[in-house]
């Protein structure tokens, strides 16, 4: 009861129901009633590793060493328990397998950790990986999701009949104890030197049930792929009497929320749209300006995040009017905006109307998160939670507007697929909204204008 008022009320979780590792595995179903339970392995795996734990640190008799979801995922209080301890959590360890990667319950346990890990290299601007993969089945690594293709881990340090059969495989095989037993203990000490070496701060848990998978929508193509633009000024071409301290050498070192936030926005974006397993790149709007061509078809959904100030510059003005002005539903615009930044505040009812003159198209079309995000992110925090929501709004407008080819050697088919970096394996299904309908006020469809919500996506403080 206690932990479910903490977790209502906003507040953080108290150090002794803090676990030091996550277990993250994908349930095996029975092969029919009253058979063994074929997970009673993975919960072998947990108490050896459990053990490792607490020899290996000082952590006092009664702490968790580790969090494993030994339920069916229901039941009153489980989300909040989850949540919990995806927030709370020193070290994420994903057990590899075929049915972990088809799982959106692991990709939501995945997506939620990680995120953790995003904001708080955004703050301190250093990395903070604290994910530690462990084969339970070998995986090919072209079945491999983008967020665990870019791991950089080496397995073989745990042994090469590790690598070749996994851990069921050790656990399962006779004679193979002793390198099972390596393996483990070989782990433990990887999630143990991980956890005092990356120190991941804890966070307000996320409600597990609304977030989007790491591993993205099921059946979707592992080459998704998403541009992100900024249209910024450079610390030499600012407005006069603009402070130079929010800006780089080039627009993609733009920082809005400085001096929290000490990573620029742009790779912040990139790192969450990695999350949600998409190849992305970033640009300036100053180098791509001219190069849009509203004839073409488009080859990816985009992202463009706008900088206020930029409208104090006639020329980018002109540039961002022009470009509002092309048929390019699949490019949606997310404008952070620091309420803490004295000059921004001051300036505010002026630039944001002079934005909306500006770009009136963007700044009114897709669903309301959309339009919350384009009114206003008021921090880093409000920018992890919304840009989901945008990203996958981009591309269902994406596959919708996409040129569609007949299939090879196919003349007559009647439903024509999408080739190209976001193909399906057959006709594209409507992407599912990452979050709940209600999150930000509606879930509209495509361009409806009838919503009328306005205003800052967010007007806490991080």
């Amino acid at each position: 009861m206690f932990l479910r008022s903490q977790l209502r009320d906003g507040g953080r979780v108290p150090a002794s129901v803090q676990p030091y590792f996550f277990l993250s595995y994908a349930h095996t179903p029975r092969f029919g009633a009253g058979g063994p339970d074929p997970d009673m392995w993975v919960e072998r795996l947990f108490r050896d590793l459990c053990s490792h734990v607490m020899a290996l640190t000082d952590l006092p008799a009664g702490a968790e060493a580790g969090f494993m979801d030994r339920e069916i995922r229901s039941g009153e209080g489980w989300s909040e328990r989850l949540g919990a301890a995806l927030a709370t959590c020193r070290v994420f360890v994903p057990l590899f397998s075929p049915r972990y990667f088809a799982s959106e319950m692991c990709g939501k346990e995945w997506y939620a950790f990680a995120q953790r890990a995003i904001h708080q290299g955004a703050l301190s601007n250093q990395p903070a990986e604290a994910i530690v993969p462990a084969l339970w089945v070998p995986v090919p690594p072209s079945q491999l999701p983008g967020p665990a293709e870019r791991l950089q881990f080496n397995h073989n340090t745990f042994g090469e009949r590790y690598v070749t059969d996994g851990l069921y495989g050790l656990i399962k095989l006779r004679g193979y104890a002793e390198q099972y037993e390596r393996a483990v203990y070989e782990l433990a000490k990887r999630i143990v030197r991980v956890a005092e070496t990356v120190r991941l701060e804890p966070v307000r848990p996320l409600d597990y049930r609304g977030v989007p998978s790491a591993f993205g929508p099921t059946g979707s193509s592992p080459a998704r792929t998403l541009h992100v633009t900024v249209a910024a000024a450079s610390r030499h071409d600012l407005p006069d009497g603009r402070s130079p301290e929010y800006y780089g050498d080039s627009a993609l070192e733009w920082n809005p929320y400085h001096p929290v936030a000490q990573r620029p926005i742009a790779y912040v974006a990139e790192d969450l749209v990695k999350n949600l397993n998409y190849q992305t790149s970033i640009g300036s709007f100053d180098d791509e300006a001219g190069h849009y061509d509203s004839k073409q078809p488009p080859t990816r959904p985009e992202i463009l995040i706008v900088d206020r100030w930029v409208v104090e510059d006639e020329h980018r003005r002109q540039r961002l009017a022009a470009f509002d002005q092309e048929s390019r539903p699949w490019v949606n615009v997310v404008v952070p905006w620091n309420r803490y930044d004295h000059q921004s505040r001051a300036k505010e009812i002026e630039l944001a109307r002079r934005l909306e003159e500006t770009l009136p198209v963007k700044m009114g079309q897709g669903r309301a998160a959309c339009r919350a995000a384009a009114n206003g992110v008021a921090n880093m925090e409000t920018l992890g939670q919304i840009l989901p929501q945008v990203v996958e709004a981009a591309a269902q407008q994406f596959l919708r507007h996409a040129q569609v080819y007949l299939p090879a050697g196919n003349t007559h088919t009647e439903r024509p697929r999408l080739l190209g970096p976001m193909g399906m394996s057959g006709p594209p299904a409507p992407p599912r909204a990452p979050f709940p309908p209600d999150t930000f006020g509606g879930h509209n469809d495509g361009n409806d204008s009838n919503d009328t919500d306005r205003g800052d996506a967010d007007d806490s403080e991080s």
